[in-house]
């Protein structure tokens, strides 16, 4: 791993990043600076990583803020103020030191090894960079940040008491079939009420993505969105034919589990009330009562599989870096931000004390040990691993962690707990598929109307959706879509899920032989960081890169063999 920067480091760690005005200097100091050898291009590009961990650090913290506390109006003033007076100016600067480094005589001079994925990747920024389109990406963040406040407000209230809508996700796992069903509805007549204001939203973001790709050459924006992603190693093409693998291979897994499951519950059909409870009647998984103990017992599980991994979760409780507990005003979802600078993960989610909250932990776990395996690289860049990889290291650990479930069930409990994440493989997967084919298609049909998008996703949930019967509930499937935070806040980040699902699943089948080696094999290839081409990532790994139907065929019958070998 790459040493860390020299002391005499060129911000200093005090340099209040979040006002223009402090941080101006230091970009044009960098501008400005000449560049006379392949070292001095060297120390442009590591001063210059440590402005952008700086700057970087300082949104970080603002957003983080700005989702923690959705009803505060200083605090999202104080997003707002940065997203609109100081983040225009960066991408500005930025633009200029791009191509100062990337155009530069010196660059072909730079260690091929060490720099070829950083240059590489700069090439694309300066290709894609539009001076018109920097406000436009200021009103994009704006109107996510909009979502998140709509969100973050919606409540219900169900048995006399409020809840916050992670919070009525332990009803819908009650085994009184009426009770999941008038909680699903109160839910979902909640979001309803704001399902206008989102769609409008979304029409909103379409136009100003397609003026953005419009500026930079591109026909539509999901290509411009694949390029600004560097994906080198798949096509638009590619994830045309992974939705296709999904549809023939996994869909029909999913129909034979969802059948299975309406057998063992005694109906016809299933609702989408049912997709949650036990089918056999149990009380749902109840692993914690408050985030404390969810903390402590992750933590145990951790001491118990691997020593390194311990040492790294255990640093979580210092430092600001855990919000875990849903309330009123929290931003919905979850996530690991890292911090550059200071080189500190934040894990956010809304635990209410379900199942899915302790899966939601140790994937956000996972995003913190890649954050911290690689943040003594002085290149921030490399910081960052690409998202497809990215997501293996934190959906490897749902996965990984099966083993240790005994700090929080019983025997029988934890084998309930590993059905439900092998489960998980073939019907997240074609979710999946239908959030990414429907971001294809939204993004392809310029100028479609809310009825002509309700009727692709329609279309779309026919042909990936399994065995759920929707009859007398269009108009609510029609917009189940707008849960899907990345849809506005990360466009086009969602196929990833899949890519790393199947690394993840690999990650299983390699621990399934060889425990000490297969995590052995996660954490050098997490250590990388994105100092690596992607294929690469998956190699160390030992796992690899794969999106057609042949690989998903061995793991879905790898999966089949594991769920019949686990008692019901």
């Amino acid at each position: 791993m790459p040493s860390a920067p020299a002391a005499n480091e060129f911000v200093p760690a005090s340099l209040d990043a979040t006002d223009w005005a402090n941080i101006a200097p230091y970009y044009d100091a960098l501008a400005t600076r000449g560049v006379h050898s392949a070292r001095d291009l060297e120390q442009l590009i590591l001063d210059r990583s440590m402005l952008d961990a700086t700057t970087g650090e300082a949104e970080a913290n603002l957003y983080i803020e700005m989702t923690r506390h959705t009803d505060d109006a200083s605090i999202q003033k104080a997003y707002a103020d940065f997203v609109s007076s100081v983040e225009p100016n960066m991408r500005k600067a930025a633009f200029e030191l791009d191509k100062k480094i990337a155009r530069s005589p010196f660059a072909r001079d730079l260690p091929t090894p060490r720099y070829a994925i950083y240059l590489r990747n700069l090439a694309v920024d300066v290709e894609l960079f539009r001076e018109e389109s920097v406000a436009i990406q200021t009103q994009l963040s704006q109107l996510d940040q909009r979502y998140s406040q709509i969100n973050g407000a919606m409540t219900v209230q169900f048995n006399g008491t409020e809840h916050t809508m992670a919070q009525m996700g332990r009803y819908f796992e009650d085994t009184d079939r009426a009770l999941r069903e008038s909680a699903w509805r109160t839910t979902q007549a909640r979001r309803a009420q704001s399902r206008e204001e989102i769609d409008s939203i979304y029409d909103e973001m379409l136009a100003k993505r397609q003026q953005i790709a419009k500026n930079a050459g591109f026909a539509n924006f999901r290509d411009f969105q694949h390029r600004r992603y560097k994906r080198f190693d798949y096509s638009t093409a590619d994830c045309i034919r992974f939705q296709d693998s999904i549809a023939t291979t996994l869909v029909p897994l999913q129909q034979k589990i969802h059948e299975a499951r309406a057998k063992a519950l005694g109906v016809t059909k299933l609702r989408p009330w049912d997709l949650a409870v036990d089918p056999f009647g149990r009380a749902p998984l109840r692993p914690f009562e408050d985030a404390s103990r969810l903390y402590d017992g992750c933590g145990d599980m951790y001491r118990r599989m691997d020593a390194e991994l311990s040492d790294m979760y255990a640093s979580l409780a210092d430092g600001d870096c855990l919000d875990l507990a849903s309330r009123k005003g929290k931003a919905p979802g979850g996530y690991q931000y890292q911090r550059q600078r200071s080189g500190r993960p934040f894990i956010f989610m809304n635990a209410a004390g379900v199942h899915r909250d302790l899966v939601t932990m140790v994937h956000e776990a996972g995003h913190a040990f890649h954050s911290l395996l690689c943040a003594n690289d002085p290149l921030v860049d490399y910081r960052n691993a690409p998202m497809e990889f990215a997501e293996v290291a934190s959906m490897s650990q749902e996965l990984l962690t099966l083993p240790f479930l005994s700090e929080f069930y019983s025997p029988e409990e934890c084998k309930r707990a590993e059905r439900d994440r092998l489960e998980k493989f073939p019907t997240l997967m074609p979710w999946i598929a239908t959030i990414d084919a429907f971001q294809h298609w939204t993004h392809t049909h310029d100028g479609h109307s809310v009825s002509e998008r309700r009727a692709q996703w329609r279309a779309l949930d026919a042909r990936f959706g399994g065995n759920c019967d929707w009859s007398g509930l269009e108009e609510v499937l029609d917009s189940q879509w707008q849960r899907q935070l990345h849809l506005f806040g990360s466009p086009f980040y969602y196929i990833e899920y899949g890519i790393a699902e199947l690394g993840a699943m690999q990650m299983w089948m390699q621990s399934r032989r060889d425990s000490s080696q297969a995590l052995a094999n996660y954490k050098k290839a997490l250590a990388l960081g994105g100092s690596r081409p992607l294929p690469e990532l998956f190699e160390t790994a030992g796992i690899r890169l794969d999106l057609g139907a042949g690989l998903m065929r061995e793991l879905a019958v790898e999966t089949e063999r594991a769920l019949a070998a686990l008692p019901v």
